[in-house]
């Protein structure tokens, strides 16, 4: 192992950034290129069905049969004619990565001539086998049958990969009985409910709006290293975070990576994924250097939503595919490395009206200020009724390892609104219930007219908080860097479509009563900053103070996955998501094991390989390392020295004995802790069995490995360290 460490430094540097070759000056020109979007559909299409598919998507309608063999005909011959000869339906199973099915344009007719064929039957459905991906006992193992049905809100796109080129068909997977097995069809109908119970709100303030817009803009962060470091440290293949490694003397501590010079080979790989991603249409507008050695950050335009978690799953495959070429490997992974900052994957969400409204924008006028605060209020009621939803959607293994540490939001659930907004909430929970006279001017008394409209440049930004106001968006900065951000924002929109709809039904119930639309909505807009004061929080959310005044207010601090996904099978979380038709019980039942089974498997892999490199690697080359120390021990008494002489040495040995012993103790009983755990039968059990007594050997058993680190020959030691894997670009 240490051949091979000393081997990848080698290598690594040696490497030179590479050439990056742009096909257009400006990369508007080449904006979409490979994607079927309008201007293709359009150019492809009869006037008559290009129309109709529009009409259909904008309704939310199905597609007619005879549109879907227009579409697969212009498709096809689009895709053709970009070089492509096969197609996939391109999906989102319960994996976290995104599966695809590739078939080919070549059939051969009913007289056995090879022809071209696609279509719309094969355009709207396939059918891959669904056994071996996660179903959480929706099926049995020998029930095959699945079904991927296209998403026309998605534009398809063509991929290139080793000089192949296949058009992608976005979809959703639903299982042979019709459960969602992904992540797209429970998000598309969240957003569908969003929609509804927006505008019925919307229609306080104005008629004219008839469709309300989710938008996301997802900034990723993610780690670089070098691809021959990378294969020379097993834990990082096997697991993606290092599993050992003591801190260098520097890390992040002076903060000078941050916005800094971004490095020449790190510069070309970003160059050539945002190339791709451009021609796949994906907005990326950021690059910069993150706060951790060898982090950065690239992020996009806001899109819709569904289109945004596309985009994101898409970009991902793309930075890994492109790494290969630049021999970079692209961590994703929360927390790959300790004492440094984790990753994030931060969500910035609003809502917009087919009129050009953005709701969650303050505006010029007193009644547009109303219609803001209405949304904003209702999103920090949905927040605080339904925290522990929220912290379930962004659970697991990996990225319980981050929340928490730098630069990373808590596991406590509050929204952050600025100085200025809350002022402005503290106002309308004081003067609300001031008594108004006829021809008084409501919005001057209740003194929403008192809010600024430089508001958006009023909010400043809190690191810390996981669900933060910022200007004209709310975003969840406690999402996870690998995760498929459908879960959270599957979560977040049904919680504020409830909470909107429970807020109509509240409102109308005033006006009947005989109160003015205005004051009723002010009415319970008041009920809901007082009833969910708890969850607003302006300061530092790292701090020990914090923690033990979030316990005063009765908000939950959940550390771990198994027990935040409990979230999910309550009686409450049952009734919301089949009111809006989201998941059924079944479905939401099958998730909660899937998403245990798959915290089981992760923290059973990263056991398995903590232990086959203590045991295999860290301990032999101590063991030979002391061997050198016996040995000269034993050569300066030869000479008549006496142990005054040798006394550092003899301790070191002993030292190194130490830990030689703590590391194959905690071994050996994590070890009999795994083999305990797997014989528990139920899943939620076995899962918190993994969490409380597997994975609490890992930080002993770390701790002991990194101090021999320190003590053994740097020439000795068998895994790449930090500063290595930190510090070469």
């Amino acid at each position: 192992m240490a051949i091979l460490r000393f081997k990848a430094l080698e290598l690594a540097d040696t490497r030179q950034p590479l050439p990056v070759f742009t096909s257009a000056e400006r990369r508007s020109d080449n904006f979409g290129k490979n994607v079927f979007n309008l201007d293709a559909m359009r150019a492809n299409m009869p006037g008559e069905y290009f129309k109709k598919l529009q009409n259909a998507i904008k309704q939310g309608a199905a597609v007619e049969r005879s549109v879907a063999d227009a579409v697969a005909a212009a498709m096809k011959t689009w895709a053709m004619a970009k070089g492509a000869t096969h197609y996939t339906h391109w999906f989102q199973p319960l994996t976290g990565s995104t599966a695809e099915k590739h078939d080919s344009f070549f059939d051969l007719n009913s007289d056995g001539r090879p022809i071209e064929n696609f279509k719309g039957s094969a355009l709207v459905q396939q059918e891959p086998d669904a056994s071996s991906f996660p179903n959480g006992g929706i099926r049995n193992t020998f029930e095959a049958r699945g079904y991927t049905a296209w998403d026309p809100t998605s534009p398809a796109f063509i991929i290139e990969t080793a000089g192949a080129k296949t058009l992608c068909i976005p979809t959703i997977f639903v299982a042979y009985t019709g459960e969602a097995l992904d992540y797209k069809a429970p998000l598309l109908k969240s957003l569908a409910a969003l929609e509804k119970a927006a505008v019925d709100v919307c229609q306080y303030f104005d008629k004219d709006v008839q469709r309300v817009n989710t938008t996301l803009g997802i900034e990723q962060e993610y780690f670089l290293v070098d691809k021959a470091l990378f294969n020379a440290r097993p834990d990082l293949v096997l697991t993606g975070r290092t599993l050992f490694g003591h801190a260098p003397a520097k890390g992040q501590q002076l903060e000078d990576h941050y916005f800094g010079s971004i490095p020449s080979r790190v510069h070309a790989f970003m160059l050539d994924f945002e190339e791709e991603a451009n021609k796949l249409g994906i907005p990326l507008r950021t690059r910069h250097n993150e706060v951790a050695p060898n982090q950065f950050e690239c992020a996009p335009t806001f899109e819709d939503a569904n289109l945004a978690v596309d985009h994101n799953q898409l970009l991902m495959d793309i930075m890994d595919r492109v790494a290969e070429k630049h021999d970079l490997k692209v961590l994703l992974h929360e927390k790959p490395f300790a004492g440094v900052n984790g990753s994030g994957k931060h969500n910035n969400w609003a809502m917009s009206t087919d009129t050009g409204v953005n709701l969650l924008a303050p505006g010029r006028k007193p009644k547009e200020n109303l219609q803001f605060l209405t949304f904003f209020v209702n999103v920090i009621k949905a927040v605080h009724t339904h925290g522990a939803l929220l912290r379930a959607s962004i659970a697991s293994a990996s990225n319980d390892h981050r929340l928490g540490a730098n630069e990373a939001p808590p596991a406590i659930m509050s929204v952050f609104v600025g100085s200025m907004l809350d002022s402005v909430l503290d106002e309308l929970e004081r003067t609300a219930k001031v008594p108004l006279d006829k021809g008084d001017n409501i919005y001057l008394k209740l003194g929403i007219d008192k809010i600024p409209a430089i508001l958006l440049d009023n909010t400043d930004r809190n690191r810390t908080s996981p669900f933060a106001f910022t200007g004209n968006k709310f975003e969840l900065r406690a999402v996870g860097s690998s995760a498929n951000c459908s879960s959270a924002m599957t979560t977040l929109n049904a919680v504020v479509a409830d909470q909107l709809i429970e807020f109509k039904k509240s409102v109308d119930e005033l006006i009947e009563q005989g109160k003015k639309k205005e004051v009723a909505i002010v009415d319970v807009l008041r009920d809901y900053v007082i009833s969910s004061k708890a969850i607003r929080f302006e300061g530092n959310g790292y701090s020990q103070e914090w923690e033990d005044e979030a316990a005063r207010r009765g908000l939950p601090n959940v550390r771990t996955t198994p027990q935040a996904l409990d979230a999910l099978v309550t009686a409450d979380a049952e009734a919301l998501f089949a009111r809006h038709g989201i998941f059924s019980t079944v479905e939401l039942h099958a998730r909660h094991e899937i998403l245990l089974e798959e915290y089981i498997k992760k923290i059973q892999i990263e056991g398995r390989t903590m232990g086959d490199l203590a045991i295999n690697h860290i301990i032999p080359t101590a063991v030979a390392y002391q061997t050198k120390l016996i040995e000269n021990v034993r050569g300066l008494r030869e000479l008549g020295l006496d142990d005054e002489h040798s006394q550092v040495t003899v301790d070191t040995i002993k030292a190194i004995s130490r830990h030689i012993s703590t590391i194959k103790t905690e071994v050996d009983a994590m070890t009999n802790s795994r083999k305990v755990a797997n014989k528990l039968e139920d899943t939620h059990a076995r899962a918190i069995a993994y969490c409380d007594t597997v994975k609490a050997h890992f930080d002993t058993i770390r701790r002991s490995t990194d101090k021999l680190e320190l003590m053994v020959a740097d020439e000795d030691w068998p895994l790449v360290k930090y500063r290595e894997l930190l510090f070469r670009h």
